[in-house]
């Protein structure tokens, strides 16, 4: 069964959530606007910093590569005019070097896959427009998810092995 997600601005927001586990690139088409931005992307990849589908399916990308059994459980939508708030938990194991990037898109860190599990909260916020998302933001317990997956604190080992991830990170990047 179809929704149409235009008409309701909440089976919108939440499509598009459930869509950075698991939707494939036309599945972003018809959610975001051409000229969206999120607001969320300066720790993501350079290809997730351009406008519209092509930018929110690169942090889809680069999510999935980093972590297996990635999903979203959303808790509560609420929609006020242009606004529509997502809180969720993402859950997900990691499983291949998450890397972040600072505000140039050089590779800034590279944290080695741990196997572990997370279950984080997030809130997500999102402004419409033509029936689509125009802006993304959101509130995020990044440090949940480095506590969980055993990177907070780092132990010198941990350490070493953020080093050499991070130096294979720079090297691919340089590809």
């Amino acid at each position: 069964m179809t929704t149409n997600v235009s008409a309701d601005p909440i089976a919108l927001a939440v499509r598009s959530i459930h869509a950075m586990a698991s939707g494939d690139r036309a599945d972003f088409e018809p959610l975001y606007h051409p000229l969206a931005t999120d607001r969320e992307n300066a720790v993501q990849p350079p290809s997730s910093r351009v406008p519209g589908p092509d930018g929110f399916y690169s942090t889809a990308l680069w999510l999935r590569g980093a972590c297996a059994d990635l999903h979203y459980d959303i808790h509560h939508a609420v929609a006020d005019g242009d606004l529509v708030v997502v809180n969720s938990t993402m859950h997900g194991r990691q499983i291949a070097p998450w890397v972040f990037y600072d505000a140039d898109a050089e590779v800034d860190s590279a944290f080695p896959p741990t196997g572990r599990t997370f279950a984080v909260t997030q809130s997500h916020w999102f402004r419409l427009e033509d029936g689509r998302i125009v802006e993304h933001w959101a509130n995020r317990d990044d440090l949940g998810v480095g506590q969980q997956l055993g990177w907070v604190p780092p132990t010198p080992v941990y350490l070493v092995k953020m080093a050499l991830a991070k130096r294979r990170a720079v090297r691919a990047a340089a590809l």
